[in-house]
């Protein structure tokens, strides 16, 4: 006779990243206690107050002491000393792709789940809703100044149909509010660093010297880049291929559906798509073709309610999030068989 439990992994490493500093750090810190774990928390440098007085309130509520830790600091100072510390025994990471194949290669026969970057792509078809198609892509592009793993960051649309999107991207964009986050309305806000804004600025400037049409945007007030659509983007252009984590879109035209496809499988990343058509059929059948974890049918990207799976594949991490998916990545089966001896 057997009996097989879940056990826990002993000591989750949590990583939460700047843009979701308190949503990231609590889908993972409660799995991880579900699963009877402790956890350490190491949120990033430039989210740490939100994520410290989320573990504050937590403690006022009564988690006991010693079962969720905080650590503070740069990454790079203490980064690779705590995850290679013999007391970490699961790695839970939300970040760039460039850290967390860092962290992959330097620990060795230890289990994490890594959530990093993505190059989401909306592919346009000529059947497609195209109100209905810019509203959301607007929405998914541009929320969190484009900040997001799961922004829209590409549109790939049939050459049919482009001049009319663009017409319709343009006008949705030009309405969004610019400013202060405090701001009512406020969609676009600075990004998170002067660094950040010089990559996002650079990207663009690259892609218009190199023949991409600016249809608006391609301002900047400091940290503050305002909303960029780019029209006529080639696939020799690094805008079509890097993740800017900024308010820019690259729009690439295609001929056909499986142009589309392929350029979107190209990509190192294969976190999340979107397909707009009003022909469910062939929605599902090129959803089976492209190399994501997710794809939204005549949705923006997104991560979803907290029981879905959350996935990506090739440079957009491994592992699955989503509350039982998560328990289950942090603790393992454990089989104890009993054997009668004969009388």
């Amino acid at each position: 006779m057997s009996c097989v439990t879940r056990v826990p992994m002993g000591t989750v490493l949590a990583f939460s990243p700047f843009h979701y500093p308190v949503n990231q750090a609590v889908s993972k810190i409660g799995p991880a206690l579900m699963g009877g774990n402790t956890v350490l928390l190491k949120p990033a440098t430039q989210g740490a107050i939100s994520a410290l007085n989320m573990v504050k309130a937590l403690e006022e509520a009564g988690i006991p002491k010693g079962v969720l830790n905080t650590v503070t600091g740069l990454g790079s100072v203490i980064g690779d000393y705590i995850v290679t510390h013999d007391s970490v025994d699961f790695i839970n990471f939300t970040g760039s792709t460039e850290v967390g194949e860092h962290i992959s290669l330097l620990t060795s026969m230890k289990p994490m789940i890594l959530e990093l970057g993505g190059k989401d792509a909306a592919i346009v078809l000529e059947d497609a809703d195209l109100d209905f198609a810019a509203d959301n892509i607007v929405d998914g592009a541009y929320s969190y100044s484009g900040q997001r793993c799961t922004a829209v960051k590409r549109i790939l649309v049939q050459d049919s149909v482009a001049d009319l999107l663009i017409e319709k991207l343009k006008a949705r964009i030009e309405r969004l509010k610019v400013g202060d986050p405090r701001g009512e309305g406020v969609t676009i806000t600075p990004l998170i660093s002067k660094k950040s804004a010089d990559f996002v600025e650079g990207l663009i400037h690259a892609a218009i010297q190199q023949g991409a049409v600016p249809i608006t945007g391609n301002r900047r007030e400091g940290n503050l880049l305002y909303p960029t659509l780019l029209d006529r983007v080639t696939t020799d252009m690094e805008l079509a291929w890097v993740e800017p984590f900024g308010p820019v879109l690259p729009i690439i035209r295609v001929a056909c559906v499986e142009e589309a496809v392929e350029i979107a499988n190209r990509s190192e990343y294969g976190l999340q798509s979107s397909v707009f058509t009003n022909n469910l059929n062939r929605a599902f059948h090129i959803a089976g073709h492209l190399e994501v974890g997710t794809v939204q049918i005549n949705n923006k990207p997104e991560r979803g309610p907290d029981n879905f799976p959350f996935l990506g594949v090739k440079s957009s991490g491994m592992g699955t999030q989503g509350v039982r998916y998560s328990i289950e990545s942090m603790t393992r089966p454990k089989a104890v068989t009993i054997n009668l001896a004969e009388n």
